[in-house]
């Protein structure tokens, strides 16, 4: 297929995706079911099951180590041994991806799953200039001629809002501001038009000015590339700006899912809802806060593994449920879901009987 051909199938394809959501068909580019992931003994995923749409956005949120980078690195094939993915399957347009080897995942990396990290400086090389980096993704996985490979470069800057794409071309990831570097990552990720983005906490090491821009700014690329993209952050406020869907993540498998308006505005998970009761408000005196830790995965506990933090829990806690559907698109994992989502479970004091 010639080259000249690219512009015309990102558009055709954005506008097939706009004209499926318009008719209330959605493709599931990524069909993820049951993924497990261990280290040796210990399981860290544990039935992790969803669908990813074109030019739709899947929000992933949840503290510090309750499983979503390690959800993005599965999907990626990135773990480092002893990790692995132990059970489970992940298909990519129907394509299975568990059990394929690490050349056939290099083919895919870049190309149809791409990957923009939190930290853009530990994601680019010190030594490589700016554009060499981006070129490189052309030569790898287009296998375009060096020259043609570097003026893409340069387009990609500009259309990710990089000042002065040709001079900045020629710097290195040093010379460059940590915004500008976090756009660099996310040329890189958009070069080949990949029909998945993972996006992991892009706007952490930024500030609020910056963090909106870049957020605008995949949110962009997404309608215009109809690209499918996992945001990955432990800010539910982030993840409602952006998301159609959510999925919050506790211990390592998904405890709520849904239309991201149902999970934000009638959460049926008392971890959902104290994440929203954490979030700053106008006029509060105090920020609320989640008592205790994510559990140990060495030793997760009996039960629901929420529930010694939770001010829902009762005597059948005991027993770890499974995702309750409350509507064809909207389930939780709590006995108590359906009051919950209603406002009519009483809390009870964390620590009590």
């Amino acid at each position: 297929m010639g080259r000249c051909a690219e512009p015309i199938l990102g558009l055709l394809r954005a506008r097939w995706t706009e004209t499926l959501a318009h008719n209330g068909v959605l493709m599931a580019v990524l069909e993820v079911r049951d993924l497990e992931v261990s280290f040796g003994p210990i399981r860290i995923l544990r039935g992790v099951s969803f669908d990813l749409e074109a030019g739709r956005t899947l929000g992933v949120v949840g503290e510090s180590g309750c499983g979503k980078s390690m959800t993005g690195f599965a999907l990626m094939h990135m773990l480092h041994p002893p990790g692995k993915i132990s059970a489970g399957s992940v298909k990519l347009n129907g394509e299975e991806l568990v059990g394929r080897s690490e050349r056939d995942m290099q083919r895919i990396r870049g190309k149809r799953i791409a990957l923009v990290m939190q930290d853009p400086f530990t994601s680019l090389n010190p030594m490589m200039r700016i554009g060499d980096q981006i070129a490189e993704v052309f030569i790898l996985h287009q296998k375009r001629s060096k020259q043609e490979a570097r003026r893409k470069a340069v387009e990609m800057l500009e259309a990710v809002g990089v000042p002065a794409p040709a001079q900045a071309a020629r710097k290195y990831p040093h010379q460059m501001s940590g915004g500008q570097r976090q756009r660099v990552v996310i040329a890189m990720a958009f070069a080949c038009k990949p029909e998945v983005l993972i996006a992991d906490e892009p706007t952490t090491a930024l500030d609020v000015t910056l963090q909106a821009q870049i957020l605008r700014l995949i949110k962009e690329l997404k309608e215009k590339e109809g690209t499918a993209v996992m945001m990955i952050s432990h800010d539910i406020g982030v993840i409602g700006s952006l998301a159609s869907r959510i999925a919050v993540f506790y211990a390592g498998r998904i405890v709520e899912t849904g239309p991201a308006d149902q999970v934000l505005n009638r959460p049926a998970h008392p971890y959902t809802k104290a994440l929203l009761a954490a979030l700053p408000r106008a006029g509060a005196d105090r920020l609320e806060s989640i008592s205790g830790q994510p559990p140990d995965f060495t030793n997760l506990p009996s039960g629901c593994s929420f529930s010694p933090r939770c001010a829902y829990r009762h005597e059948r806690c005991v027993e770890e449920p499974d995702l309750i559907a409350l509507d064809p698109r909207h389930a939780s994992a709590c006995w108590k879901c359906r009051d919950l989502q209603e406002g009519l479970a009483a809390p009870v004091a964390v620590g009590g009987a």
